[in-house]
């Protein structure tokens, strides 16, 4: 078997332009790493760990040669919530369980990359993708708040914090304030030709940790503190009975989001190498990873948009990058670790909330005025059902909400479809022989034309039902499906209600397929398979089958099958 069919495609011709790439990559890893394990509870190092594991194996194993991955703000955010849910749950193994969530997580990516469902995994409408990614972001923000403002007297979930704002702004340690605005300045505002030669949040890391070294050295500040970077831990699988359905449901949360995170940094990075991504051997490949990272104490990881850009203006194209970018950070665990400990939580803190702020869909947010009601309506309910119920529930919600509307238009539309046809003075698509022949139809008998065309879906099927009524009145009847693209069960049994309810009349039927149907098709409709109706390929073939029956005055269905 070819080595491409497990490992992700290296290319050794372009190897400096991929060591620049990794070595860029990393610059901007760190200070997220850290902040998004400060973050979620686990530890900054928890943080570092999964940005070496996960970067590393989603290189070695996926199937986008440029993309970056490491914790992201949406994985963080879940983690965060599975962390606190976990040790609340179970205080002694509760952060063992949590490393067990994100490998279930990972294994769920593999599931969905085996069965080949990658595609379908980003077909959501934008209003969901973008209420859900900005509800994130609030999650986001607000979860950071406290931190931010050297108040640790208010914690919870994010509707508890909210709740708690008087106390929260009440409080406020000014130096940590101070030192996380002045990060959260130096991110907003530092040159983009400075930004070109280093990443604004490394700047702020380290500008914001020697000043607060410098002038805030008395102050009483919480910093990240003494802690041991080396080779991770074995955290072999850990879960209760009663606390497994709670896992198995996070793990699932957590690898879907990871999926479609992944997928959606994927397409980005297509479209800036004008390479094609595999998406099925990517979703195996974050499985990999994330089993891994979770195995050894890691923060769960997807495809980072900022990371994977960066990577690739700095002129990566192959996988070997996110190797390079992993040994990186690998070796700063090992060689710099003593000097992360005098980091200020503060400065962490307005990192990930600058990256919360960044989650925000804005450019929605400025438009929605402009937008349709309904898109406006779910990406809104969306963001509320992220930041206030549960992160499956707004997606779940949202995509219903969305099929329902789209159903509906898309019903709209189709009603215009079906036209029932009495006489030649109708809009009707006949040649000028197929005419003749009708008008000799319609001048001997009452003949009623019903012509379907296009897709025909369920939400078309109590249109066809009303027309349908006319055929009381006839006194022959063709069924038109000669232009129809596509038909569901639905309304395969409106039709099928149609020609029983003529045949129960003793009207004649002729239905006209186009001849390239299959067999099976034409089986789902119990009166063509009983041959009480006639099948033919053509509309001329259906004329002459009508004025064959007209002229031979039989009071009888036709029961031939041409």
């Amino acid at each position: 078997m070819s080595k491409a069919l497990f490992f992700n495609d290296f290319n050794l011709k372009q190897l400096r332009c991929d060591f620049m790439g990794g070595i860029t990559a990393a610059i901007v890893s760190l200070p997220l790493a850290l902040a998004f394990g400060a973050a979620s509870g686990a530890g900054p190092e928890a943080g570092l760990y999964g940005a070496i594991i996960v970067g590393l194996f989603a290189a070695l194993f996926g199937g986008t040669p440029t993309l970056i991955s490491e914790p992201t703000g949406p994985m963080t955010v879940v983690m965060t919530a599975v962390v606190a849910s976990m040790i609340a749950a179970n205080p002694e193994n509760g952060l063992a369980m949590a490393f067990t969530v994100v490998m279930i997580a990972g294994a769920v990516q593999i599931l969905l990359g085996s069965l080949r469902l990658g595609h379908y995994l980003t077909l959501m409408p934008y209003s969901v993708i973008s209420g859900f990614m900005s509800g994130i972001g609030v999650i986001l923000i607000v979860m950071q708040l406290p931190t931010f403002l050297g108040n640790e007297n208010v914690k919870g979930n994010v509707a508890e914090i909210i709740f708690q704002f008087p106390a929260l702004f009440s409080d406020i340690h000014l130096s940590e304030m101070t030192l996380g605005l002045l990060a959260l300045a130096i991110l907003f505002f530092t040159p983009t030709r400075i930004k070109s030669i280093l990443p604004a949040q490394l700047i702020a890391l380290v500008v914001a940790t020697l000043i607060s070294l410098w002038f805030f050295s008395s102050a009483d500040l919480k910093r990240i503190g003494s802690i041991s970077f080396g080779l991770p831990s074995l955290h072999l699988p850990t879960f209760t009975t009663s606390e497994l359905q709670t896992m198995l449901v996070n793990g699932l949360m957590l690898g879907a989001l990871g999926c479609i995170d992944s997928l959606l940094t994927a397409v980005i990075s297509d479209s800036l190498t004008r390479q094609q991504h595999r998406s099925d051997k990517e979703l195996i490949g974050q499985g990999i990873a994330n089993t891994l990272s979770g195995l050894f104490g890691g923060l769960p990881g997807a495809g980072a948009t900022m990371g994977t850009v960066v990577n690739i203006q700095a002129g990566a194209r192959s996988a070997w990058s996110g190797v390079i970018r992993a040994l990186s950070l690998l070796v700063f665990a090992f060689g710099a670790s003593q000097l992360v400990q005098h980091i200020p939580m503060a400065v962490l803190a307005a990192i990930a909330l600058y990256v919360g702020i960044n989650i925000l869909d804005w450019s929605f947010v400025k438009r929605a005025h402009r937008i349709s009601k309904p898109a406006t309506f779910i990406m809104y309910s969306v963001l509320l059902l992220t930041v206030f119920v549960d992160l499956i529930v707004a997606v779940g919600i949202g995509m219903f909400i969305a099929n329902l509307i789209t159903v509906e238009k898309l019903s709209n539309l189709q009603k215009n479809n079906i036209q029932l046809i009495s006489d030649t003075d109708d809009k009707i698509p006949l040649k000028p022989d197929e005419k003749i022949l009708f008008e000799k139809i319609i001048q001997i008998r009452k003949t009623l034309l019903v012509y379907l065309s296009g897709p025909m879906i369920f939400g078309v099927s109590n249109a066809l039902r009303r027309e349908a009524q006319a055929i009381d009145k006839a006194e022959a009847l063709i069924v038109d499906l000669s232009d129809v693209s596509f038909m569901d069960a639905t309304m395969s049994l409106a039709i099928e209600n149609m020609l029983d309810a003529a045949i129960e009349k003793h009207v004649p039927v002729v239905v006209i397929f186009p001849e390239h149907c299959r067999k099976r098709e034409l089986a789902n409709f119990n009166a063509i398979a009983a041959q009480k109706v006639c099948i033919v390929g053509t509309r001329q073939a259906a004329f002459q089958e009508v004025l064959d029956w007209q002229a031979s005055l039989a009071d009888q269905p036709i029961l031939k099958v041409a």
